[in-house]
């Protein structure tokens, strides 16, 4: 073990006795100082996931005392593992360029000793990549379980500048993950509920003929009506969290060529549609469903409906039950929101099940700022605040004059009376005296 001597290196005479006398003052100087053995246990190496590390996060998410729910997700790291371990090659590639599915794989792990404590998996909310969310998070609770969660989500916030709004779905009762996102700047955003629609269920909601007669399909020349219907059906605030933009409800080509190959190997299909209203010319309500050809899934829904026209939920559930009848026989999930209460009054009243409830909560970047650089206004002066808009050089005299004013003769104030011209021979005061 290395020992640092502060004084007792000094051979000068002078030093020596000078050195001598602090001794006798601080004893605690002369003894040796040694490095503290457990730093280099305590330090952690936040990285990018490998492949190698996807057998310890299998392990640890078994442990997972923080679960980030996001339904549907088909590359979660806490469930469909399998599948990225068949197709790692292909995302790394995706992930060393701009592409639309750069961050299909955007995962981060903490590393002591060549071991795994905890991972994290995010991804862009939107097509603009302003407002990110976190899909998973698992920490070894034998490690320090708040610790490890915090340095992992403070890198991604550190790591992913261009995010200025981040989301995250955590389980009601789910309070040590409530907790660790409290403590690192999240709040609650809105109440949401997953349900199931047993097949049963669903051969009942098929059976009726849907009165939706402007059903179309959707394309990108929709994508204006879909983005405006979506501005409309939520809250100001959630709005301002989800930042959407109408490229966000149009398809690129390579997505289209993507979902197409998908389709073509019979593991899922895509699909949408909205209702349009002639008098307003705008979409009242829109729907998509996943579908599972092979029948190991449940099927998985999105509805969007106009707050003024609630009376499409039925319209809407009866035709997706009649396009999942043609398909393995398998249940029907849909989410909804707490500012949704139609739709959770319906769904009650027809007999569907609740099966998870989650708490949406929200990260601006405003937190992110007031951690980078925090800022006193109590010692600032107004020197240093207006010192910006001082000139930064000497002005110098110019030498040309731009215009040139003619001197005017002096005009005594004190008289209110006009001038006279003396020259004029028909002025009949000419003789007079004017003083």
């Amino acid at each position: 073990m290395r020992e640092f001597y502060l004084i007792r290196s000094f051979p000068h005479p002078v030093v020596t006795s000078l050195s001598r006398h602090l001794i006798r003052s601080f004893p605690h100087l002369d003894k040796p100082m040694t490095a503290s053995p457990n730093l280099s246990n305590t330090s952690i190496e936040l990285r990018p996931i490998q492949f190698r590390d996807l057998d310890e996060i299998e392990t640890l998410s078994r442990a997972n005392p923080f679960a980030a729910k996001r339904f549907g997700e088909p590359l979660d790291l806490g469930i469909y593992l399998d599948r990225i371990r068949q197709y790692y090659g292909l995302l790394k590639v995706l992930s060393w360029f701009p592409n639309p599915y750069q961050n299909l794989l955007r995962a981060y792990v903490a590393q002591r000793e060549r071991k795994i404590l905890g991972a994290i998996q995010v991804s862009p909310f939107n097509r603009t990549a302003s407002t990110w969310r976190v899909d998973r998070a698992m920490v070894d609770p034998a490690c320090g379980a708040q610790e490890m969660g915090t340095a992992l989500l403070r890198h991604c916030l550190q790591t992913i500048w261009e995010a200025r709004t981040w989301i995250v779905e955590v389980d009601v009762n789910d309070r040590s993950a409530m907790g660790l996102y409290r403590h690192n700047g999240f709040q609650p955003l809105a109440q949401m509920t997953y349900w199931d629609i047993e097949p049963k269920l669903l051969a009942v909601l098929g059976a009726r003929e849907p009165d939706l007669p402007n059903l179309n399909p959707v394309s990108n020349s929709d994508a204006q009506l879909l983005y405006q219907l979506d501005t409309v059906s939520m809250p100001p605030l959630v709005r301002q969290v989800f930042d959407r933009h109408i490229s966000d409800f149009k398809t690129s080509l390579f997505g289209s060529l993507l979902s197409g190959i998908k389709q073509w190997f019979g593991q899922n299909e895509v699909v949408s549609g909205y209702v349009f209203e002639p008098q307003r010319k705008a979409a009242i309500g829109y729907f998509q469903i996943r579908l599972d050809h092979q029948g190991e899934v449940p099927h998985e829904a999105q509805m969007t409906v106009h707050p003024a026209y609630t009376w499409l939920y039925p319209e809407l559930l009866s035709q997706m039950a009649r396009i999942v009848q043609q398909l393995p026989s398998q249940s029907l999930r849909l989410a909804s929101t707490d500012y949704q209460p139609e739709r959770e009054e319906y769904l009650t009243q027809i007999g569907a099940q609740p099966i998870a409830h989650t708490l949406l909560m929200s990260r601006s970047v405003w937190h992110k700022l007031r951690e980078t650089k925090q800022v006193s206004l109590e010692g600032l002066q107004l020197s240093d605040v207006l010192g910006g808009l001082q000139p930064a050089r000497k002005p110098l005299p110019g030498r040309m004059m731009w215009f040139y004013e003619t001197p005017h003769p002096h005009r005594d104030d004190r008289s209110s009376k006009p001038s006279i011209d003396r020259n004029n021979d028909n002025d009949p005061c000419d003789d007079r005296d004017l003083t």
